[in-house]
């Protein structure tokens, strides 16, 4: 099956991805180094195959992704996991199975930038970034 997205659609893609990797950063900032988040989930998408791995590939990777508070971030990111998922299951429903297990393996990655458990809070943007994920 060959897949068509538009211009806007690999945005939310990308918006997604790179989104979620960005909220974990801000979450975890408090107990570890944002940075170190930032680049081992960062380098997880990047390692990303099929459809997915190209548009995720493609610049610009994470526009407009700052914000004056977490809270603002994740109002623009949750609702663009749920959407890419949802766009992507009515084209390929395996494309969608890569695109979230693609996400779900960042967060592992940038999780592990914590020497111990990650924080509570981390956990808890974890858990919102898979319900967001999974409301497609």
């Amino acid at each position: 099956m060959s897949i068509t997205l538009s211009d806007q659609d690999k945005t939310t893609l990308r918006t997604a991805a790179y989104g979620a990797i960005t909220l974990l950063s801000a979450a975890g900032a408090a107990g570890g180094s944002p940075h170190k988040i930032a680049t081992n989930g960062s380098i997880a998408l990047a390692s990303a195959t099929g459809l997915v791995g190209h548009v995720l590939a493609e610049y610009p990777k994470g526009k407009d992704l700052n914000g004056k508070s977490v809270a603002e971030i994740a109002d623009r990111v949750l609702p663009a996991l749920t959407a890419a998922t949802s766009l992507l299951k009515q084209q390929d429903p395996a494309e969608a199975d890569n695109f979230r297990s693609t996400v779900i393996v960042a967060i592992e990655a940038a999780t592990r930038a914590h020497k111990d458990e990650p924080s509570p809070t981390m956990a808890d943007m974890t858990r919102k970034i898979t319900a967001a994920l999974d409301a497609a």
